[in-house]
């Protein structure tokens, strides 16, 4: 059942219709759980994209099994996915700072408002992101270390690769994630792929994932497949490898590839001398869950992110 969650008139006769599809089982008993799927927060994010249609597809087939309530939001900001521009492209915001929004405030408020309402109340909630169009990020978790012992047991069941457990300090209050944990909706942040693109082999590890986590919460009984244990961070130290020259960026490893301390990852070349203008070395021992993707890079560009004390 598609309903709308938010709308609004806009200029030259456009209008802002953010929508959702629940999934319900053909009889309600009342108490039913609910779990809601978000994604298109950001226009230049679509892996989320994917996944929505494939959950979709995979309830709908097997529509006996489903014994709870599924909310699925998969364009809250459409207009910057049909504009492919990362913010809301009329206001020029980022929708993932201005939440948990205003009912008083401008027309992004307002929507931002309607979508934290409609989700309260719901047993949980998948936020899904991916990337940007310069680096590519295995799937993975996000969870402030304020919300661990709530989520990291959640997110155990999402068949990602990596939980990353971050630092309080680093949260940005004003995101979907974070109103939607205040209010008390356990939300899970996921984060994947490469912006503008879309991985189907990580959008159905994802997928496996989510119908696992409904299954856990009772809302799914249907047959899911083996999910990865994945590597929680709470323990281990992030290496951050940061470009020291400009040119082309050619990489050695692969996401998700196991690297010793000073193991070469990759050159950044120069097109126009032939020179190697930088050999880049593994700062620390450990997983690459992040790779650059764009090629160009300038001093002081992210080239990988590497989860120490991760060994093969």
């Amino acid at each position: 059942m598609i309903t709308t969650v938010s709308s609004a008139e806009l200029p030259v006769g456009e209008h802002l219709l953010i929508q959702k599809n629940r999934l319900e089982p053909e009889e309600l008993h009342g108490g039913e759980k609910r779990i809601c799927i978000v994604t298109g927060t950001h226009g230049d994010e679509l892996e989320g994209q994917f996944v929505c249609y494939e959950l979709i597809r995979r309830i709908n087939r097997e529509k006996e099994h489903l014994k709870g309530i599924v909310d699925i939001y998969p364009a809250l900001n459409p207009l910057g996915i049909e504009s492919i521009t990362r913010s809301i492209p009329i206001f020029d915001l980022d929708m993932n700072r201005i939440f948990p929004g205003n009912r008083e405030g401008s027309i992004a408020e307002n929507c931002a408002w309607d979508i934290v309402e409609d989700i309260k109340g719901a047993d949980a909630c998948v936020d899904i992101h991916s990337s940007n169009i310069f680096l590519m990020e295995i799937p993975q978790v996000r969870i402030n270390e304020n919300t661990a012992e709530t989520l990291v047991p959640l997110a155990k069941h999402l068949n990602v690769d990596f939980v990353w457990v971050h630092a309080s300090a680093t949260v940005l209050e004003s995101t979907l994630a974070h109103s939607l944990n205040s209010a008390g909706v356990p939300t899970l942040v996921v984060e994947m792929g490469v912006g503008m693109r879309i991985t189907k082999k990580y959008c159905d590890q994802l997928t496996e994932g989510i119908l696992n986590l409904m299954k856990e919460l009772g809302i799914w009984e249907g047959e899911t497949g083996p999910v990865i244990e994945p590597v929680i961070s709470t323990d281990h130290h992030v290496g951050f490898i940061n470009a020291g020259a400009s040119g082309i960026f050619v990489p050695l490893i692969e996401h998700g590839d196991y690297v010793r301390k000073g193991q070469h990852m990759g050159d950044i070349v120069n097109p126009l001398t032939g020179d190697v203008e930088e050999k880049i070395c593994a700062c620390i021992e450990g997983m690459v869950f992040t790779r650059r993707e764009y090629p160009i890079v300038y001093s002081g560009s992210l080239l990988a992110r590497i989860l120490g004390g991760v060994i093969s």
